[in-house]
């Protein structure tokens, strides 16, 4: 067999020992929690918390929805902005639950052919709101990193300069592309057979804001479930478990944010409180909205089906 196909099939092979690998560990942390506390600490949130949560919750989804309105602007598609919000919205539902491959790009392809947008038009939706996440993602944690908010904790083993420097990285990063935007602006590069163009510096600066918003809104819902924790600190920790569950390729990260917060806080917060406040955070973040983009997306099928018949 040539290298070439031997290729991909090792890197599937190690994705899947990978998976099992961290399925095991799961399995072996899932043994020694103690289950009974969790409950009892789900139980204790008051109801003004839970409000909040929701509110927030929603907050984000709409914050999310403008990535695609962006997206829009920067494609030159004609659909109009509710639909947008709604594809986006369930998109990144799907995305939080099944994945970014399946969720964020598979769904919001389909929802947006469903929707009459051509292939290249659509490339170019999914390839600016993935670029607006982690954009918004580097300049969050850039300011908190280089601003010294996040210090590196003795038991953490990282040198106390690592996270300051890495936060200058970002930062670096985050203006290069501000400086690209600026010089090329409107000119054309091609990726894997389609076209793409350099946005405004305008709109890349709406792409930072956008996006740090939603970073932060999430963090500042676990925060509320975490109360007593310093918000720098908790957002900081939602952001090295959004890269821990990227690389390991976990769906929903499920186990993965419970593995960093835990390591992250556990010094200063009870474990059960820590896992009841993941779990209240998954229902309202992760299964809610997922149920309602299920829906959505049966009801953009059932039209698609209607208007072929």
């Amino acid at each position: 067999m040539s290298r070439r196909r031997w290729g991909p099939r090792a890197l599937r092979i190690l994705s899947v020992l990978c998976m099992l690998a961290v399925g095991a560990l799961l399995v072996r942390y899932a043994r020694g929690v103690d289950w009974r506390a969790v409950a009892a600490a789900l139980a204790a949130l008051p109801p003004a918390t839970l409000a909040a949560v929701a509110a927030l919750t929603l907050a984000s989804y709409l914050t999310y929805g403008g990535y695609d309105l962006l997206a829009r602007r920067y494609a030159g598609h004609p659909l109009p902005a509710r639909q947008v919000m709604a594809i986006s919205m369930a998109s990144y539902a799907f995305a939080l639950n099944l994945g970014a491959i399946l969720g964020g790009a598979g769904l919001r392809s389909r929802m947006y052919a469903r929707s009459g947008l051509r292939m290249g038009t659509i490339a170019r939706i999914v390839a600016f709101t993935v670029a607006t996440n982690w954009l918004g993602y580097v300049a969050l944690a850039g300011v908190l990193f280089a601003s010294g908010a996040i210090a590196a904790q003795p038991r953490w083993g990282l040198a106390p300069w690592l996270l300051p420097t890495l936060g200058v990285a970002m930062l670096l990063l985050a203006a290069g592309y501000l400086g690209a935007c600026a010089a090329w602006h409107g000119r054309t590069f091609h990726l894997r057979g389609h076209h793409f163009r350099w946005p405004s510096p305008r709109l890349a600066a709406l792409q930072f804001a956008l996006a740090a918003l939603d970073w932060a809104l999430m963090g500042t819902l676990l925060w509320v479930l975490l109360p007593g924790y310093p918000w720098a600190l908790v957002v900081a920790t939602l952001l090295l478990s959004a890269v821990a569950t990227a690389l390991l390729h976990v769906p929903a990260g499920l186990g993965v944010a419970e593995a960093v917060f835990v390591a992250v806080l556990a010094a200063g917060v009870p474990e059960p409180r820590i896992l009841a406040a993941l779990l209240a955070w998954r229902a309202a973040y992760y299964l809610l909205p997922l149920v309602a983009a299920v829906g959505y997306y049966a009801m953009v099928e059932a039209r698609a089906g209607v208007s072929r018949g």
